[in-house]
């Protein structure tokens, strides 16, 4: 099993918590697998959505959690290549709810768009996919990427320059999902699908892996019973006295 003792309690418990439901209640749109067993890394598989320039593309990416999760925000980096005004030429995703929780005014975004430790590993990956298609170009993390779809965008589809690089990305993205032996869903219904499906085989899936939730929630307990007992412990030290 890895190694996740740097993690807080209360991360250690968030993080299997999360996986748990993900992987008993998967969403459509988005599947994801810890790394090496390791709560703070996951691998993230991202379907494009239907009826956008990303539909039937297939893109991975990278998820590591900070030690004080959900009080600090996760970070994302595509694994797979990606033009978009979000996303920076090494992967790493710049969106606002990413963005730590504090008021900076030149940032242009509001403190109640950022990171708040009600978000989930949910509701970021539902906002990255919506981010998909709808960018944000006032504060671009690629500046020709936000030109290009801007000049797409207003000519209504006519400089053809944006989708062109967008369609041959999502070719090579499926390409690597035959590789993956992964099955991208193409039409809206087949991408509503994909969490019930995903949710039919997640017990078979459970049974080929040495990763059990379970057995992060025994070790938190485990943690939290010999952090009372070591305060214990301290308290009779000393003078005898309790």
């Amino acid at each position: 099993m890895a190694n996740n003792q740097n993690l807080s309690t209360s991360a250690h418990r968030a993080l299997a918590h999360e996986y748990k439901s993900l992987q008993e209640e998967p969403v459509e749109g988005f599947r994801v697998k810890l790394i090496e067993d390791n709560l703070r890394e996951w691998e993230v598989a991202i379907f494009g959505p239907p009826e956008t320039l990303y539909q039937g593309g297939y893109f991975k990416a990278y998820m590591k959690f900070p030690a004080d999760y959900p009080y600090s925000p996760p970070t994302i980096r595509f694994l797979t290549k990606v033009w978009h005004p979000n996303v920076y030429e090494n992967g790493d995703l710049c969106i606002s709810i990413l963005h730590p929780p504090i008021d900076d005014p030149q940032s242009g975004e509001l403190p109640c768009e950022r990171w708040n430790p009600t978000q989930s590993v949910r509701t970021v990956l539902l906002s990255v996919i919506s981010l998909l298609n709808e960018p944000n170009t006032f504060s671009p993390a690629n500046v020709d990427a936000s030109i290009m779809y801007r000049r797409w965008k207003d000519s209504k589809g006519k400089d053809k320059e944006y989708e062109n690089i967008i369609k041959k990305q999502v070719v090579s993205g499926r390409l690597e999902a035959e590789r993956d032996g992964v099955v991208v869903p193409l039409t809206l219904e087949d991408y509503c699908k994909v969490s019930s499906t995903a949710r039919s085989s997640t017990s078979a899936a459970a049974m080929d892996s040495d990763f059990y939730v379970e057995d992060y929630d025994l070790d938190v307990e485990s943690d939290a019973n010999s952090e009372d007992e070591y305060q214990d412990d301290a308290t009779d030290s000393g003078n005898g006295e309790s």
